[in-house]
């Protein structure tokens, strides 16, 4: 009887890791059909990649930083010419 017992209970652990390994290749096959649409779904909606996104942004950053410090050169200049102008003023 311990034979026959330890032997069934050997093809039930065989059958349970056989149905474990079945389970996960289920689930990758899953995964990666669900990763498939996604991106699928993405591509149709013509949304833009995060790197490009990224990218973007880094390059409104510098665009506004540098204009703003080319505002701040044109207050400057505008405030010394109006200086000047105040200075040579009309003559009698």
């Amino acid at each position: 009887m311990t034979q026959t017992s330890s032997r069934f209970f050997d093809e039930i652990a065989r059958l349970m890791n056989d149905a474990t390994g079945v389970a996960q290749g289920v689930r990758r096959e899953f995964d990666t059909l669900f990763r498939s649409q996604a991106e699928r779904i993405l591509r149709d909606l013509d949304v833009v990649p995060r790197e490009e996104f990224d990218a973007v942004k880094d390059m409104a950053r510098l665009a506004r930083e540098e204009n703003e410090a080319l505002k701040a050169r044109l207050d400057a200049l505008e405030a010394k010419l109006a200086k000047k102008n105040a200075g040579s003023g009309p003559s009698a």
